[in-house]
């Protein structure tokens, strides 16, 4: 695993990796989820199209796929 290293601002903001942007599909507004696992680790998932197509057959029958997308799909009205 290759590590990539970042400093959180003052303001808790911080700057992924462009690389890791590329590689992951992150541009200007895509929307990351934070989650934690059991030893602590902070894991950034960007909620991508890609994501969501992979999800799609895991989730099935799950509200949380149903919620990803309504998200998705409302986003834009929020920001009006």
């Amino acid at each position: 695993m290759k590590q990539l290293r970042a400093t959180v601002t003052s303001k808790g903001q911080l700057v992924i990796p462009a690389e890791l942007r590329r590689k992951s599909g992150i541009k200007k507004g895509t929307e990351v989820c934070f989650l934690e696992d059991e030893l602590g680790r902070i894991i950034l998932q960007p909620v991508t199209e890609e994501f969501i197509d992979r999800l799609t057959g895991s989730l099935s029958g799950s509200n949380m796929l149903e919620s990803l997308l309504h998200e998705r799909r409302t986003e834009g009205e929020h920001d009006k």
